[in-house]
């Protein structure tokens, strides 16, 4: 069996599979929530958006660690690891979740008990299509404040940005677990002016006072005043967070919307040390050559950093200071289109090779990108799978490996970058 992801903006390339399906789970979106029990049964082809929706009719002080696109849907999100604004509270998605139904190579629906540990920790961060379908997650729910803070704070090139981020670097993976400052960096005009604007885009778990209290302690550097705090509840700072405009009804949660309107490609990158403000001056000009450049970056730090490498799939733990995604997108639908923003997007990973650790160049599953490596037949050895497994999951590739060999030993679940069922071929 195959599956086509719809992470990269162009179509894949079929991988030698006689017949490749597409399962449509949009139906399955129901939402169990259990307040006193702090867990929701939530099946998979619920939104993240929708799930947060839910639990907020219940509670207004609880809440989950999952992501900022509300539009996503819950099953493939949580299977990639699932990181949010209160990933360095509470960590992913995956790190809270407590059990699972899933349809295996064999037609049987398990949950954890049925399935085993093993079968479970795979399933949390590394891609779940390769091992099943997955029917439904039990989320732990966590608590939340009533009251939470955030803020956007913009810093173009002519008001120093530059300095602002370098220092952003040095602060954004130690500030108080509470606080989760993401930097969303673009090309934005000015008149007739082009520059590069850098915006500050924060949760904060907690009042406006304390807030301050905090970023003037640690990064005052910013600039944050009174008058940039918005306080309000946890579910309407999702709105917020995952960009609709302001006053928009929380309902639109519900109704599963992407803001994404037409063809991008997305990379990544874990950084490990402050990126030189040369190297963002680099880096300056590079966007600028770009139509409709994005990157987002996003602290490490916090519970996230504390849990161990192996504890689920996702890897990229302690030593990380904040992960990039590149993004560049554009409307026309032409060949000649397409070729110049993937040229523009791949001359950009390469130039922030020298700043990155290289042994492996780690990315993030869930940004899928065929340019890391893909199988080209269903049965891709382990050392060619290595390529872009050690990028996704680290040192827990091998250990992923002998998972499927044993619960889909025939490859059934396959597509261009799933798990290779064998550790070797002869």
């Amino acid at each position: 069996m195959g599956t086509n992801s719809n992470n990269e903006s162009v179509m894949y390339e079929n991988v030698d599979i006689l017949a490749a399906y597409s399962l449509d789970l949009a139906r399955l979106r129901s939402v169990e929530v259990d307040i006193d029990d702090n867990s929701a049964w939530v099946q998979a082809g619920a939104t993240v958006g929708e799930v947060y929706y839910r639990i907020s009719e219940k509670s207004k002080t609880h809440g989950f660690p999952a992501g900022l696109c509300s539009s996503l849907g819950i099953g493939g999100h949580i299977t990639g690891g699932a990181y949010g604004s209160m990933m360095r509270k509470y960590g992913l998605g995956a790190d809270n979740v407590l059990d699972a139904r899933i349809v295996d190579a064999n037609g049987k629906i398990l949950d954890r008990a049925a399935m085993g540990e093993d079968y479970f920790w795979a399933i949390r961060g590394g891609g779940g299509a390769s091992f099943g379908v997955i029917l439904a997650w039990k989320i732990k729910l966590v608590p939340v404040p009533e009251t939470v803070t955030v803020f956007t704070v913009p810093k173009t090139l002519e008001q120093g940005a530059t300095k602002v981020l370098y220092r952003w670097q040095q602060v954004a993976d130690k500030l108080d677990d509470d606080l989760f400052i993401r930097v969303l960096i673009q090309v934005t005009k000015a008149g007739e002016t082009r520059t590069v604007t850098t915006a500050y885009n924060a949760l904060f778990l907690g009042d406006a006072e304390r807030l301050l209290q905090v970023m003037n302690q640690s990064f005052p550097e910013l600039g944050l005043t009174r008058k940039d705090c918005i306080e309000t509840g946890w579910f309407k700072s999702v709105v917020y967070i995952a960009g609709f405009p302001d006053k928009t009804p929380p309902g639109v949660l519900l109704q599963g919307k992407s803001l994404f309107k037409d063809y991008f490609k997305a990379k990544s990158d874990f950084v490990q040390q402050p990126i030189a403000e040369t190297g963002l001056e680099g880096l300056w000009k590079r966007l600028l050559e770009e139509d409709s450049p994005l990157m987002i970056w996003n602290p490490y730090g916090g519970m996230g950093a504390r849990i161990s490498e192996s504890a689920v799939l996702f890897p990229h733990r302690k030593g990380n200071l904040f992960k990039i995604q590149y993004v560049t997108s554009w409307y026309e639908g032409n060949k000649e289109a397409s070729t110049k923003h993937m040229d523009w997007i791949r001359g950009v990973y390469d130039y922030m090779a020298a700043y990155v650790p290289t042994s492996p160049r780690a990315a993030y599953v869930n940004y899928r990108d065929l340019d890391l490596g893909m199988n080209h037949n269903s049965n891709t050895s382990f050392s060619e799978a290595s390529v872009w497994g050690a990028k996704y999951f680290k040192g827990n590739f091998q250990r992923l490996v002998h998972v499927k060999a044993k619960v889909d030993p025939d490859n059934f679940f396959r597509h261009e970058q799933s798990i290779p069922a064998v550790l070797d071929q002869a």
